[in-house]
């Protein structure tokens, strides 16, 4: 089975601290012309896999019409073999999701909806160049259960200038009361070319620092632990199982197709992504090509791959599996490099499992990095 991933790059405004692809413009007939135009020309990159999960995601997927919206499933329920059990989720922001508009979505096929939240605290949303508030926030999460919507997720973001251990666990407790079924929290990064690493560079905003955010992200896991949610991934909390299966595939490398500028593909042998622009992206569409850049799969970046996202997760690396798909030799490099973590408990070996345990999780880049096979 594989999933299917599609970039809307359209945001009303452009937050601080977003480096993603995506125009302010309302330039949405061309992208759609393209976008069709690249589900009949690569109907055959998944080699006839059903689809188990298809995700909207971006910029701002609640930025399109329902009927724009409705143009996209008729024309991907035509051309690919979409399960009828299959997981569906588009990302959308509170200030979009009006009663009008929340009805329309319902006559969609969408089942999972991805909020993002970031923060119920006011002065934080205006600081990250976010359009909504925090009690609109709240107000929308019911209204999209009261619509029918069962399996909702929410995106938390902590680290950000200022923002105190007590301010967090505030954004935490106002969480859990909307009795949700996921959580996705993200520590506030200074990316390169955002507005936000401008502010950094000139002095204007302070990160807050590394003891504060290890406190933060204890707190997040401790209170989620508490309320039934599992950290099945290190960003990733779920209630009852209701894991991201579209993420989750990802991290378990399934294949799947992006569709839209600047959307990542994988279909076990290579990798792929389009052009991070949506004229040039739509211009090759109109000759039936398709601009990106494709990276072939040594064994070497499969392996890298593959330790990587593994040890993002509670499964952890399936050694198996990795001695199956990989051989003796990098199972035997792969279980060397381990040694001196599972020594100083960093990681644990669990059956044929090799998992960060609840310290190593803090550390997870470092662990990973040991591990990676270099030429």
């Amino acid at each position: 089975m594989a999933g299917i991933y599609i970039h809307v790059p359209f945001c009303k405004t452009r937050c601080v601290y977003c480096d993603f692809y995506s125009n302010t413009g309302s330039i949405h007939e061309p992208y759609l012309h393209a976008l069709l135009a690249e589900m009949a020309l690569r109907k055959n990159y998944l080699d006839g896999e059903s689809i188990d999960s298809i995700y909207l995601g971006g910029g701002t997927p609640s930025q399109l019409s329902i009927e724009s919206l409705q143009l996209i499933f008729d024309n991907l329920f035509r051309i690919f073999a979409v399960n009828s059990d299959a997981e569906i989720t588009i990302e959308a922001n509170p200030d979009d999701l009006d009663e009008k508009y929340v009805e329309g979505l319902r006559q969609l096929p969408f089942n999972r909806l991805s909020m993002g939240v970031q923060t119920f605290d006011d002065e934080a949303l205006r600081f990250l160049k976010r359009r909504h508030t925090g009690s609109q926030a709240l107000d929308v999460v019911k209204r999209c259960q009261d619509a029918g919507f069962t399996n909702m997720s929410i995106d938390l973001m902590y680290g950000l200038p200022n923002q105190g251990l007590s301010d967090f666990d505030e954004n935490i407790e106002k969480a859990l009361a909307l009795d949700i079924q996921h959580i996705s929290a993200y520590h506030l990064i200074y990316e390169k070319g955002t507005k936000l690493f401008r502010m950094l560079s000139q002095n204007e905003v302070r990160p807050v620092d590394e003891e504060l955010s290890v406190e933060m992200f204890s707190l997040l896991i401790r209170r989620l632990k508490e309320a039934g949610f599992e950290h099945y991934e290190i960003s990733n909390f779920a209630r009852n199982g209701l894991y991201s299966r579209h993420n989750t595939s990802y991290w378990q490398g399934a294949p799947y197709l992006g569709l839209g500028p600047s959307a990542h593909s994988f279909n076990g042998k290579n990798r792929q992504w389009n052009i991070a622009s949506l004229n040039k992206y739509a211009d090759a569409l109109k000759g039936d090509k398709l601009n990106a850049e494709v990276e072939e799969q040594t064994p070497a970046i499969r392996y890298n791959d593959f330790v990587m996202t593994g040890l993002r997760t509670m499964w952890g690396i399936d050694l198996l599996r990795l001695e199956t798909e990989f051989g003796e030799k990098m199972l035997n490099y792969c279980l060397k490099n381990a040694r001196r973590h599972l020594r100083t408990g960093l990681l644990e070996q669990r059956k044929e499992q090799l998992v960060l345990s609840s310290q190593g999780i803090f550390v997870s880049d470092g662990v990973m990095s040991d591990l990676m096979w270099v030429d």
